[in-house]
């Protein structure tokens, strides 16, 4: 049993991740306003001392403690560290991202760092409620207070009990944007917390700053300095995770409580491969490290463990998930140098000396057709990949730098992927779109089929078939030899809006019965972890098809194949005319055909 402390947006977000598992869990506010549907966690409202949250962690039998609350809750923050170190539970701490400090706001460590001006000011406080009760004793007849703060009655009340008018009351409007607020407001200062990106610091100071508005900051709490006193550092490093996002939430969460999420997630080969740039180039300058902290495309940040690093090298053993991965468990080597540039004057020295060129290294591919985003001749790390890489490097230096990438057994296991469909020799791809695996998205198979359609898009077809598989394949090309044919394996829906978005003019699908019959009822994914034959719906079928008599017959199969021994004609045309509708979906312009394969 997990027991989250929320309230804020992160807490939010933990409800989203944890509610993916299907089970239980607690989820913990001050005083119960924020709005959130809970289908599988239980809400707890209310405030707990250290007492009262040992004993509720005692009698609900809780696992896990993950503190998502606000980053200036220091309180709450040590109570959760030191009751977690009482009962020997593991804590996550649900960070959020904080935008690098600007210079033109004024930081300060309290509200007593502020240097007030002697002219007339007119001050928009946006420090939170339990703030006013500090701020009151600086109002003066030159120095005119406002307070903002959240539509709740909790809140109203308690800035009323801090002295606060109604005059000087302003609360948050989600539907009205920060210029717009500042305008209306005429503040000639703006105090502000550094709540981080899904605070919105980073509009407000850029509101303020168009209007010309002061502005005036409170540092942010560090979380470790906070709860150090409480738990001590070696209590910390063995027992304390900080993620800042979703994906990282749930690593954190499956590495202490496996159980609880019923498939695991991994690392795509591109994010291990980021992870070993970084080692290998803290090597170069003499640090080791156990873990590094990669970003992902969408700006979360993940923890990836390093198995060994020397001087300009670092090995990344492959996190995998439960999904099917050729790569699980393979070494992953980065070797990084800085060579000096080979132009020290005149035109292009600037560009060499911040140069970074990628060289192929043993087991990964090298390409050798257009359209995968690549240069032919370039080894075969995606864009994607590459652009994290680039953008770790270029935080630690400036310098030119050679990056080789090497995939342990590489050769060998490119011989179980698309590359050689699409061109790619010697190796495997470093791959990933988003960074991290997620169960059941077979994301690099995904990606994979978009690959190939890529290819065939950048070499001339206009048309395209799709097959699930060789057999498949094989009876497509029996009847148009000069097809060009990609497998989807369950992924018709995506591999047909893919073929779409690329402008293919005409798709044929071929499809066996046993995806046939997922595929009428309306799931373009057909995995079998996701969707059974339903023989309720092909009764429903052949009712309709106007051969209710055979209809009776449904109930004797065990395999779908056996379809075409008991069903009429009649039954596979209206098979076919919901394939085809359902395929529509998803590729609506151009020419579809739908051809269901029987097999031999």
């Amino acid at each position: 049993m997990i027991l989250v402390f929320g309230g804020t947006t992160e807490g939010r977000k933990a409800v989203q991740t944890l509610e993916e598992a299907g089970k239980h869990f607690y989820y913990s506010t001050k005083t119960g306003e924020q709005v959130l549907t809970l289908h599988h966690g239980v809400r707890v409202d209310g405030a707990m001392d250290a007492a009262a949250m040992q004993l509720f962690c005692r009698e609900h039998t809780i696992r896990l403690l993950i503190d998502a609350a606000h980053p200036f809750a220091t309180r709450l923050h040590a109570t959760v560290a030191s009751v977690a170190y009482t009962l020997g539970l593991p804590l996550i701490r649900y960070e959020r991202t904080f935008p690098q400090r600007d210079d033109s706001v004024e930081w300060v460590d309290g509200i007593g760092d502020i240097l007030w001006f002697e002219a007339p000011q007119r001050v928009l406080s946006a420090l939170g409620v339990q703030s006013i009760a500090r701020l009151k004793p600086l109002e003066t007849a030159e120095r005119h207070f406002l307070y903002r703060i959240l539509p709740r009655e909790s809140s109203i009340q308690l800035a009323h009990e801090q002295g606060a008018t109604d005059e000087q009351i302003c609360f948050y409007r989600e539907d009205e944007d920060e210029e717009a607020e500042l305008r209306r407001l005429q503040p000639d200062v703006l105090l502000l917390k550094e709540s981080g990106l899904s605070g919105g610091f980073a509009e407000k100071v850029a509101a303020a700053r168009k209007l010309g508005i002061r502005v005036v900051a409170l540092r942010r709490p560090d979380y470790l300095s906070t709860i150090r006193p409480a738990v001590g550092d070696a209590w910390m490093t063995e027992h304390c995770q900080l993620v800042n996002g979703p994906r990282g939430l749930r690593r954190a969460v499956e590495r202490v409580l496996p159980e609880f999420f019923p498939l695991r997630s991994g690392l795509t080969t591109g994010t291990c491969a980021t992870a070993a740039v970084k080692a290998a180039l803290q090597g170069l300058r003499g640090e080791e490290a156990e873990r590094v902290w990669v970003t992902l495309p969408d700006g979360e940040s993940v923890s990836v463990e390093i198995e060994a690093m020397g001087p300009g090298w670092a090995t990344v053993i492959k996190d995998f998930s439960d999904d099917p991965d050729v790569t699980r468990g393979c070494r992953i080597k980065a070797e990084v140098s800085t060579p000096l540039p080979t132009s020290h004057e005149g035109e292009g020295a600037a560009e060499e000396k911040g140069r970074i060129r990628f060289l192929q290294g043993e087991g990964v591919g090298r390409v050798t057709l257009p359209g995968l985003g690549i240069a032919v001749g370039e080894p075969a790390i995606n864009p994607v990949p590459r652009r994290m890489i680039e953008a770790e490097v270029r935080v630690m230096t400036a310098a030119a730098v050679d990056i080789r990438i090497s995939v342990e057994h590489g050769r060998e296991l490119a011989e179980r992927t698309f590359n050689p469909r699409v061109g790619v020799v010697d190796g495997i791809s470093i791959i990933g779109t988003t960074g991290i695996v997620t169960p059941l998205s077979n994301e690099a198979f995904v990606e994979s089929i978009g690959r190939e359609l890529e290819v065939a898009c950048a070499i001339g077809c206009d048309a395209i078939g799709l097959a699930s598989g060789k057999q498949g394949e094989e009876a497509l090309l029996a009847a148009e030899p000069s097809l060009r044919v990609i497998h989807y394996g369950n992924f018709i829906g995506a591999a047909l809006a893919r073929a779409h978005a690329l402008g293919f003019r005409r798709a044929v699908v071929g499809i066996m019965i046993g995806k046939a019959v997922k595929l009428a009822e309306g799931h373009l994914d057909t995995h079998s972890h996701k969707v059974l034959m339903n023989k309720m719906f092909l009764t429903a079928v052949a009712t309709e098809a106007g051969v209710a008599d055979a209809a009776a017959k449904i109930n004797d199969i065990t395999m779908a194949r056996e379809l075409w021994d008991v069903m009429p004609t009649a039954f596979f045309e209206a098979l076919h005319t919901r394939c085809e509708a359902h395929c529509r979906r998803v590729f609506p312009t151009g020419e579809l055909e739908i051809r269901l394969i029987q097999q031999p």
